[in-house]
C-alpha cells in the first residue's frame, strides 16, 4: 500500500519553543495517523528533523510499502536525499538516525520538497504542539534531539 505524509518542525525563536507535526493518509485520502508535540528549545533544522523521525519511527505501525513524503524544509530534503551534506553536529546524528531507519524500513521512502503553502496543515499540528506544550515522548528520535 502507498502511503503520503507530510511533517513540519516549528519553531517561534531560533532557536526557541519547538514543535512538530505529522500526518500520515492512505491512497484514498483518510488519515491514518495525526500527531503533533513540544520538543523543547531548540533550532528550526532540529524540529524539521525530529519532525521526520517521529513519522518514521510511526510508521512501524502502518502497514505501507512505499511511503511519500513531503516537508517544507529545503535543507532537510536535501541532505536526506544526498544533495547536500550535513555538517552540523547536531543534524549529523539525527540525519544519520534517519537513514538508518531508512534503510531498516519495509518500505521504500521518497521524500520531496514543498514551499510552506503547501504543507499547512501540519505547520498548524506543529505549532499546536508547541502552544499544548505536549512533549513528545524522546524515545520517538533515538537520538537526543536537542
Amino acid at each position: 500500500m502507498k502511503c503520503f505524509a507530510a511533517t513540519d518542525g516549528a519553531c517561534r525563536g531560533n532557536p526557541g519553543a519547538s514543535g512538530v507535526g505529522v500526518i500520515v493518509r492512505n491512497e484514498q485520502g483518510d488519515i491514518m495517523l495525526s500527531r503533533s508535540g513540544y520538543i523543547g528549545e531548540t533550532t528550526n533544522n532540529v524540529a524539521e528533523y525530529s519532525a521526520l523521525l517521529l513519522l518514521l519511527r510511526s510508521m512501524q505501525t502502518i502497514p505501507c510499502t512505499r511511503l511519500v513524503v513531503q516537508s517544507d524544509s529545503e535543507l532537510m530534503v536535501r541532505q536526506v536525499n544526498g544533495q547536500y551534506k550535513v555538517k552540523d553536529a547536531k543534524l549529523k546524528r539525527l540525519f544519520l538516525e534517519v537513514q538508518r531507519l531508512k534503510a531498516n524500513a519495509p518500505y521504500t521512502l521518497e521524500l520531496h520538497y514543498v514551499p510552506r503553502e503547501q504543507n499547512t496543515e501540519t505547520d498548524r499540528l506543529a505549532n499546536e504542539g508547541i502552544d499544548a506544550k505536549t512533549p513528545i515522548a524522546s524515545d520517538m528520535f533515538g537520538v537526543s534531539a536537542h
